[in-house]
């Protein structure tokens, strides 16, 4: 765990909740240097916005990953002038790590790195395909039923242009054209979050022995 809870005085549990503050501050300051180098500098057509949000929540637990996700898109609202229905899908993410994310083990060796594989793959799995569906009834009724306009071209639009001329519904458009660029993102977003976890773990608990 990034930060463990404490039973000592209030000063202490000051201090535990000021460093998880601190921690989700700059993990939604580095999930937003993250995004804005993929998408407008090297231009990568993945959303890497939820790594370190996702790294809190594998260490500190479902409350600091939510902070994270609402001081990220508070980022990306100052940005872009104004928050989009889109943090739903990180917001979903969050709670899914949350719910599913692989318990510490007491085995070693090879049957608990399998394990451990075996449970990050799951989570991916399912990770990618809720955000998929969810970001594409968030498409369909933020930009389709009620006529927002899109004033840029997201990584997923690239898929849409192919999917158009087979012409199946736009829902379900919206929804696969996402797939792709999910499958690479999401894993990214699910093993790189949770090794950054587990090497912030290790960093704090050196210091604190």
């Amino acid at each position: 765990m990034l930060v463990k809870p404490t039973m000592g005085t209030s000063s202490e549990a000051s201090r535990g909740t000021l460093k998880i503050i601190l921690l989700c501050l700059l993990a939604a300051a580095a999930n937003f240097m993250l995004s804005t180098l993929c998408l407008y500098v090297i231009k990568i057509p993945l959303y890497l916005d939820t790594v370190f949000s996702a790294a809190i929540c594998f260490g500190a637990g479902l409350v600091p990953g939510l902070i994270t996700v609402i001081m990220t898109h508070s980022l990306f609202g100052i940005r872009d002038g104004g928050f989009t229905p889109f943090i739903i899908c990180s917001i979903a993410e969050v709670f899914i790590i949350w719910r599913l994310k692989p318990k510490e083990s007491e085995a070693k060796g090879t049957p608990a790195l399998v394990s451990l594989m075996g449970s990050l793959l799951l989570l991916f799995i399912i990770t990618c395909i809720s955000v998929s569906i969810l970001g594409g009834l968030v498409d369909f009724f933020y930009h389709g039923i009620f006529s927002v306009d899109k004033f840029y071209f997201s990584p997923e639009d690239t898929v849409k242009i192919s999917l158009i001329r087979s012409g199946i519904p736009v829902l379900a458009m919206n929804i696969l054209s996402r797939i792709p660029v999910n499958v690479v993102d999401r894993f990214i977003v699910i093993f790189g979050g949770y090794f950054l976890a587990r090497g912030c773990s290790v960093v704090f608990r050196h210091r604190e022995g």
